[in-house]
């Protein structure tokens, strides 16, 4: 049982299914009416390094729902590895919180809190790697186009940033074919592709051919051509993948039922126009919806307390160190 929530690569095939099910199940739940409050008296650290408006509202209303509550850090407040060390801030956190989520600049800044920290630590997201939300984009695909993913394919349509390579990890554990439509230099890290394709009995592909890589997509994904910390990059960026715009001429080369998908925030007329994004094949906004609810699962799995009043990484702790 993985005790941490960093990359899909770190989890099983049958780990991820059972967040996705426990997704559905919670999400049920909450359109019913019901109140699940599992993680009662239970609170969770929030760091933020980066802006948002789905990680925050999504993780802080996931874990009240769930019956905790979640303690907001922005950048200023904590200043992971400036104001102390990421070790320091994780040995102080896990004496008063059950579960830390971090959305960081740094990859290697989670890494250490969870190397260091005893309670659970998800990443919501690193120049690296989006795990939160590639899982609830599944979620979503799951409930259009059903649960067999070695049938579908996803063109991924711009840069091969964290968003492309989370897409990577999660086609290395369920195989499904995965076309990344990019400029020359925009490729993304060699080495998550190299594992990705080695790991996986799904096609991936890279391409700068818009046709080849729309042919026969059920999914096409986009995100914004340059991401935070990127921004002194954007003229270039624009200028690049200008050719790579969806609207509806490119979403013509995919499958007549293909959907539309975007982690959001969106720059509307630069890598997506409004009558895709608005259009009745775009389901941006249930992903954005299926945040809420895979996130609850995540945090589900993480923190709920057994029998032995143990959450999964302390009980993991307590057995390694019983057996060294």
């Amino acid at each position: 049982m993985f005790t941490d929530f960093i990359s899909l690569a770190d989890l099983s095939r049958a780990e991820i299914e059972d967040l996705l099910d426990t997704a559905d199940d919670l999400k049920r739940k909450q359109h019913a009416g019901e109140v699940y409050q599992p993680l009662r008296g239970q609170t969770l650290a929030m760091i933020f390094e980066k802006p948002s408006l789905r990680t925050r509202v999504s993780f802080e209303v996931g874990i009240f729902q769930l019956g905790g509550l979640g303690v907001v850090l922005e950048s200023g407040q904590i200043r992971l590895g400036q104001r102390e060390s990421v070790p320091d801030a994780a040995r102080n956190l896990e004496r008063w919180v059950d579960g830390i989520m971090a959305r960081t600049f740094s990859h290697e800044s989670v890494v250490e809190l969870a190397e260091y920290a005893t309670v659970p630590v998800i990443n919501a997201l690193t120049d690296k790697l989006h795990p939160c939300q590639v899982l609830a984009d599944v979620q979503t695909i799951r409930e259009h186009k059903g649960e067999d993913f070695s049938k579908l394919k996803l063109a991924f349509v711009g840069d091969g940033n964290n968003m492309y390579a989370s897409w990577l990890n999660f086609a290395s554990r369920i195989p499904m074919n995965v076309a990344l439509v990019c400029p020359p230099g925009y490729e993304g890290d060699p080495e998550i592709y190299a594992a990705a394709k080695k790991d996986t009995m799904g096609e991936f592909t890279v391409t700068q051919d818009v046709a080849e890589g729309l042919a026969d997509a059920d999914v096409v994904y986009t995100d914004v051509w340059a991401s935070m910390g990127q921004e002194e990059e954007s003229a270039d960026r624009i200028k690049a993948f200008a050719p790579y715009q969806v609207n509806a001429d490119l979403m013509a080369k995919a499958k007549p039922d293909a959907v539309f998908m975007h982690c959001l925030p969106a720059k509307r007329g630069q890598e997506v126009t409004n009558e895709v994004i608005d259009g009745p094949q775009s389901i941006v906004f249930d992903e954005a919806e299926n945040r809420l609810h895979a996130q609850k699962a995540i945090l589900l799995r993480l923190m709920n307390r057994g029998d032995d009043g143990l959450c999964p990484k302390a009980r993991a702790r307590r057995t390694n160190g019983a057996t060294a």
